[in-house]
């Protein structure tokens, strides 16, 4: 640590220039107080020798140990020396955190500075209180004042620096959960015709010497592969806010009503699915989750159940809408190792299911059955 940090810690070079024309302008005036004192060659030199001294310990101590020159003013101001009195007292008011200190010090100061004991009329009672009150009182108060503003823009500062970074984990938060979401979706949907695809490439090599049944499901890759292309097309055009108005489609989230047209193209690619769904009117976020939930479930049975029957059912009771998925166990070896519900990719369909039901509300429970087979069943408020 260099001397100057040492000596006036926080201060810049403009704060270090104010300190020595502070304690230059104090040695001055007590150099002109001692003369019109008129105490003598010797007296005034040894005046002379307290107020340099004054002087540089308001240059080194105003702000660090103010209650230093502020004894050695007050001691002055008892002989009519005051100036050192006047500076000192705003030190103690704005350095100084003990009110009490402070108060104690501006007593004695104040006693000082009215000499009580030189009044013998009302006129001088007057004039000692005025002059109390014009060296201590008012310095004091300028000090005090300035203490509370300096906390108050510290505290303002902050508050602000505290809302800005709370601002900052906000907006990452968001980000986070933004991305977690466009994720879930991209699988739920892309995965999906993916998923379609592979099975009926599969059909395709089991049905190689039927070349109708290869020409169909050929079509039927087609057709799947077209889809997953325009689907992602559609989330990459809501991502590029500058291609929104190119001829990104923009259509609306599958729902309920949606649910016979997915479980039609799953019967396409050869999955025997059976589908249960009332007449009933739900919310656009409740059968968009109905929806996904059901997707993920056929591409699941698809992948690690292939030939297994599926029951689709979907219910409402009251204000809850449930949504079960069941199939049996597969009738051939899976196309994928791993749990069920976890793609060859490493990816968690399950999980970002669990994730969109809570987020509603709702339950969602998914394990195997007694029989090999996998059950998903979610509950969501309609």
């Amino acid at each position: 640590m260099s001397l100057r940090d040492r000596l006036w810690p926080g201060l810049g070079a403009r704060g270090i220039w104010l300190e020595v024309h502070v304690a230059a302008t104090c040695a001055a005036v007590v150099a002109f107080e001692v003369a019109a004192l008129d105490p003598g060659p010797v007296g005034a030199l040894l005046l002379i020798v307290i107020g340099v001294a004054l002087g540089l310990l308001l240059l080194f101590l105003r702000r660090r140990a103010p209650l230093v020159p502020f004894a050695v003013g007050a001691a002055l101001s008892t002989i009519g020396i005051a100036t050192g009195l006047l500076i000192s007292a705003y030190a103690v008011a704005r350095y100084v955190a003990s009110w009490r200190t402070r108060a104690i010090a501006g007593t004695l100061a104040a006693v000082a500075a009215a000499r009580p004991w030189e009044v013998d009329s009302a006129n001088q009672a007057v004039g000692a209180v005025g002059t109390a009150a014009l060296l201590v009182l008012l310095p004091g108060a300028l000090g005090i004042w300035q203490r509370t503003r300096a906390q108050l823009l510290a505290a303002l500062r902050e508050r602000a620096e505290r809302a800005e970074a709370e601002r900052e984990l906000l907006a990452r938060d968001a980000v986070l959960t933004e991305r977690t979401r466009i994720a879930r979706e991209m699988h739920d949907a892309v995965g999906h015709r993916v998923s379609l695809m592979v099975l009926q490439a599969g059909a395709i090599e089991m049905a190689a010497r039927d070349p109708d049944r290869v020409g169909q499901l050929a079509g039927q890759v087609q057709t799947a592969g077209r889809r997953a292309l325009d689907e992602l097309r559609q989330m990459v055009g809501v991502l590029r806010a500058g291609d929104v108005d190119e001829e990104a489609p923009l259509g609306p989230q599958p729902g309920l009503e949606d649910l016979p047209r997915l479980v039609a193209q799953a019967q396409e690619a050869g999955m025997a699915v059976e589908l249960a769904l009332p007449d009933t009117d739900v919310g656009p976020l409740a059968g968009r989750a109905a929806y996904r939930i059901v997707q993920e479930s056929l591409t699941n049975a698809g992948r690690h159940a292939p030939g297994a029957a599926v029951h689709v059912t979907v219910t409402r009771t009251g204000s809850e809408l449930a949504v079960r998925v069941v199939n049996g166990p597969p009738d051939a070896p899976a196309a994928a190792s791993g749990d069920h519900g976890r793609t060859s990719g490493g990816g968690f369909g399950l999980v970002g299911l669990g994730e969109r039901v809570r987020t509603l509300g709702g339950r969602l429970t998914a394990g195997p059955r007694l029989d090999g087979g996998f059950c998903v069943e979610a509950v969501l408020p309609a």
